[in-house]
């Protein structure tokens, strides 16, 4: 891959609505990331291989568990903060952002959340910094959009629970330490579960085969039989809602990563427009081009204003389910045309491994559809407008 030349674009001044704090700490992962992320992502895609030597990175800039408190090991900021690290994550990889995005909003989130005293003091700093990395399972082979229909269980065998079941399309997976597992009980009510690898039984397979988000790692979650102590249970809240909530934080950094993506993408079509020349003059002057371009800022534009509103209302607690879908919906269907039109305006070289775009097209066709997919938020705001469900 080229040298990572991106420069951000901030057609509105949205800088100007940031704190000093939210730009140091911006500012510094990009700079991390162009010197020991950009250089490597590339290999690593092709080879489909998760670069773990990045780990410490992440936890030393921030980008696992950055909400959480001090005093658990968290960055302790506040929500805007947290998408501006998913954004300048994404807009090297979506894997990259992903992986960041489970360790805080899946697994770091519910423990703080929904844990114990213990829980958190015994998973939480180690997860901040890397020396533990977590997974989340919800999402079942029969059971995607549906994850009420979950068939994981576990029972109650007196001094600890048995789990059996198995989980699916689960990012950080092969190499976790940890997985927050959500099952049903014996009378059907959902509850999370910290299974821990090396308890008998458990094991994690990793998924092979993958086109997009091949420099994470995708794998399976086995339980057979798995015996897992009472006091991994997750104490502070049941019901199918305690995941959900858990994807409301994930989707919320989703709906800043794509902007990354997108503007990793525009850049790039930007200053290939300007330097390459046809017909005696750099394409950039061509007005077809020019209208790709404009279109590509104004969305990006529109999804930054949405995002940015979107960080105040979670800052509140005023953030409702509804309007994080929105938001994870548009910039994701956003961040894909964009890379497309970029795709185009690089011509025949956008589909080359010097540039991104290719890259970043595939990672998108995955964010699209995990976390829910475009179809199933659009109904979800559906169901808020007209306040009837089309699950049912």
């Amino acid at each position: 891959m080229a040298d990572d030349r991106f420069e951000a674009h901030d057609y509105y001044l949205m800088d100007e609505f940031l704190t000093d704090e939210h730009k140091l700490i911006r500012d510094s992962v990009r700079t991390w990331l162009k010197k020991e992320v950009s250089p490597i992502i590339e290999d690593y895609y092709e080879r489909g291989e998760f670069p773990h030597q990045i780990v410490v990175g992440l936890g030393e800039h921030g980008c696992f568990g950055p909400y959480i408190p001090h005093e658990y090991g968290g960055a302790g900021l506040d929500q805007i903060g947290y998408g501006l690290l998913m954004q300048e994550l994404e807009r090297v990889d979506s894997g990259v952002r992903s992986t960041s995005s489970v360790q805080s909003s899946l697994v770091m989130y519910p423990i703080y959340k929904y844990g114990s005293e213990e829980q958190r003091k015994k998973y939480l700093p180690k997860l901040a910094t890397g020396e533990m990395i977590g997974c989340f399972g919800l999402t079942e082979p029969d059971h995607g959009s549906n994850p009420g229909g979950m068939l994981s269980n576990f029972k109650d065998m007196g001094d600890h629970y048995l789990l059996n079941g198995s989980k699916m399309w689960i990012s950080n997976a092969p190499f976790a330490h940890v997985a927050v597992v959500w099952a049903k009980n014996e009378e059907g009510r959902v509850h999370g579960l910290i299974v821990e690898r090396g308890m008998e039984g458990f094991s994690t397979p990793e998924m092979k085969g993958k086109h997009s988000l091949r420099a994470s790692a995708t794998g399976e979650l086995l339980f057979d039989n798995v015996k897992v102590p009472k006091e991994n249970l997750l104490p502070g809240k049941s019901g199918l809602g305690a995941p959900l909530s858990c994807l409301d934080s994930a989707r919320f950094g989703i709906a800043w990563g794509a902007i990354g993506a997108a503007m990793d993408c525009y850049d790039s079509a930007l200053r290939y427009a300007k330097e390459r020349t046809q017909f005696g003059k750099p394409i950039g002057a061509f007005q077809l081009q020019q209208k790709k371009l404009a279109e590509m800022i104004t969305e990006i534009t529109k999804a930054q204003l949405l995002t940015y509103r979107l960080g105040q209302l979670r800052n509140e607690g005023r953030a409702t389910s509804a309007q994080i879908s929105m938001a994870k919906r548009n910039n994701v269907d956003m961040a894909l045309k964009v890379a497309r039109e970029a795709r185009q305006i690089h011509g025949a070289m956008g589909i080359s491994n010097e540039y991104s775009i290719m890259r970043h097209m595939a990672n998108l066709e995955s964010v699209v559809t995990y976390e829910g997919t475009h179809d199933i938020h659009l109904l979800i705001t559906g169901m808020d407008i007209t306040g009837i469900s089309a699950f049912k």
